[in-house]
């Protein structure tokens, strides 16, 4: 008698009994379906089986040989930038 079970977000229960003597199996099975299948002991919740996935690539440093930095980005503006902005004829706002 399969002693798994569906819950109510879906996930699938096993014991883990159950899950030591066909565990090569539930691998694949999760490997297709994409389903996560809940390890109990005892009726407990004690391990999850997830489908492995790829970490998609941090957008973080993705432009570095692109972008460049060139001169103080820290430091006050110069004076001249200030005289040009304000001597300008167009409105900003």
């Amino acid at each position: 008698m399969p002693t798994d079970s569906k819950k109510a977000t879906g996930s699938r229960t096993i014991k883990a009994s159950e899950f030591k003597a066909k565990c090569l199996k539930l691998m694949d099975e999760v490997a297709e379906s994409g389903e996560e299948i809940v390890i109990t002991k005892n009726g407990r919740p004690v391990s999850r089986l997830l489908p492995y996935r790829e970490k998609p690539p941090s957008p973080f440093g993705r432009d570095r040989d692109i972008i460049q930095i060139v001169g103080d980005i820290e430091g006050p503006m110069p004076a001249e930038w200030f005289d040009a902005v304000e001597g300008s004829e167009e409105e900003s706002f």
